[in-house]
């Protein structure tokens, strides 16, 4: 069975004061045993002994008179010649008195039965309505040596203050209990509406939003989840975009390879276009090629676990290699390529920005113009290393520049370039996990810069 939140609240609560109560008990009576016993039975020795003294000094007429008087003001009082004894005030509970404490008195000793009375765990020597719980004095009247015992009558110390001081105790505590049931229930209400809004996350209803307007932890943990729920909102409709996306992208190359070997099927074509056929399957083959590396270098970089491969290496020398490898690319599109590479030492995943590097190069040719230029600059600058891929083709507007990161987009103008829209979202991605940033300027029909900074470590 399912304990929930309140009533393991309920329980803890009651089980704190119950204890709390048991604790305080324990150490008042540990308190009045080892201090105020010994106070409360000097105490009342002095007022047995003003009683005694005043008795034999005053020799009042009627000794039971006075006695009585006694009683009916406060005490329980035993008077006992050894052979007969009389009570006055308070009924004791239990009046059973030693015979040699009796003569003990009478020989003129003092009685400490408050100071010797037994230890009790539960209930105090002060509550004991018990004769061996009283002090004894000795006194003489009419030439009759006489045995008095006396104690406080615990039943009038408790005037009308004390109900009210004790009304008092008893309405707090039942208030409290109930203000915390209710403060309990306040508490907890917002959590289980939190706990029913994960649930429908669970089942993908990602428009659940908390309405708790509260400025505590619990306010801060409300405002927590619907952030979290935006998020995953966002996160949902980002995959199911880049889920329609990838079935586009691969859909199309795959019905234009499909196509054009049917096409291939028939006997009466000529070679030219047997030759052009040919080339379209080879170039939307590699586009299909290119897409799924993409894809997986993509899948490899979210992974947040991903570590980096670092080791020191020569960033111009990779960048040499990396413009030996597209010559024969740069030479079929006419452009032209210089660069300026300092020679730099960078410690950094050479994998990973060598795709950096080929992104950056194969964008700069295939969006270039016929006799157009490219011009690579590498520079040490404390405390970073920056990359500078300029070309003088195409070129973005300003609307198209603010989307160039987002994965599968492609400018208007692109669309037949065989591009996946993935290349600059790679290019981010791959930067930021090294710390690093970039930065692009394009203006239409005037080329694009694209500048990468690296942090040194």
């Amino acid at each position: 069975m399912m304990k929930t939140l309140y009533s393991k609240f309920v329980v803890t609560t009651m089980l704190i004061m119950i204890g709390s109560l048991c604790i305080g008990f324990l150490m008042t009576n540990t308190y009045y045993h080892q201090v105020t016993k010994e106070q409360n039975d000097t105490k009342n020795v002095d007022i047995a002994t003003n009683i005694a003294e005043y008795i034999e000094s005053s020799n009042p007429v009627d000794l039971d008179n006075y006695l009585t008087t006694l009683g009916e003001i406060g005490y329980q009082i035993y008077v006992t010649t050894g052979e007969e004894g009389r009570f006055f005030g308070g009924e004791y509970r239990e009046k059973t008195l030693s015979p040699s404490v009796i003569q003990h008195v009478l020989d003129g000793g003092i009685y400490h039965g408050m100071r010797d009375f037994p230890k009790e765990t539960f209930v105090t020597g002060f509550f004991a309505n018990e004769l061996i719980n009283t002090i004894g004095v000795p006194f003489s009247y009419d030439n009759q040596q006489y045995a008095l015992f006396i104690r406080p009558d615990i039943r009038l110390l408790f005037s009308e203050v004390h109900t009210i001081l004790g009304g008092l105790i008893l309405v707090m505590a039942v208030l409290s209990l109930l203000a915390m049931l209710l403060f309990a229930k306040a508490l907890i209400r917002p959590i289980t509406q939190l706990t029913e809004a994960t649930h429908q996350l669970a089942h993908e209803k990602f428009d659940t939003l908390l309405e708790i307007e509260r400025a505590d932890e619990i306010g801060q943990l409300a405002d927590s989840f619907n952030v979290m729920t935006e998020k995953l909102q966002e996160n949902d409709r980002i995959r199911k975009e880049f889920i329609s996306n990838v079935s586009h992208d691969f859909q199309s190359p795959l019905l234009n390879i499909r196509g054009y070997v049917d096409l291939l099927k028939n006997p009466l074509l000529t070679e030219k276009q047997r030759q052009e056929y040919a080339t379209i399957i080879e170039l939307e083959t590699k586009r299909l090629s290119t897409l799924t590396k993409q894809l997986l270098l993509l899948t490899s970089l979210d992974q947040s676990t991903r570590l980096l491969k670092r080791e020191p290496y020569r960033v111009d020398e990779q960048l040499k290699d990396t413009v030996r490898k597209y010559r024969w690319q740069l030479e079929e599109a006419s452009v032209q390529l210089t660069y300026q590479l300092d020679a730099v030492m960078y410690d950094g995943d050479a994998g990973l920005l060598q795709n950096v590097w080929d992104n950056l190069l194969t964008n700069a040719i295939k969006y270039n113009v016929e006799g157009g230029e490219i011009h690579i600059h590498l520079q040490q600058h404390a405390p970073f290393v920056e990359v500078l891929v300029e070309d003088s083709g195409i070129g973005m507007t300003k609307e198209q520049l603010e989307k160039v990161y987002d994965r599968f987009y492609r400018a208007d103008e692109s669309r037949t370039k065989q591009g996946t829209g993935l290349g600059l979202a790679i290019v981010k991605q791959i930067a930021e996990l090294h710390g690093g940033e970039v930065q692009m300027e394009s203006t239409l029909t005037s080329g694009t810069k694209v500048r990468i900074r690296l942090p040194q470590l």
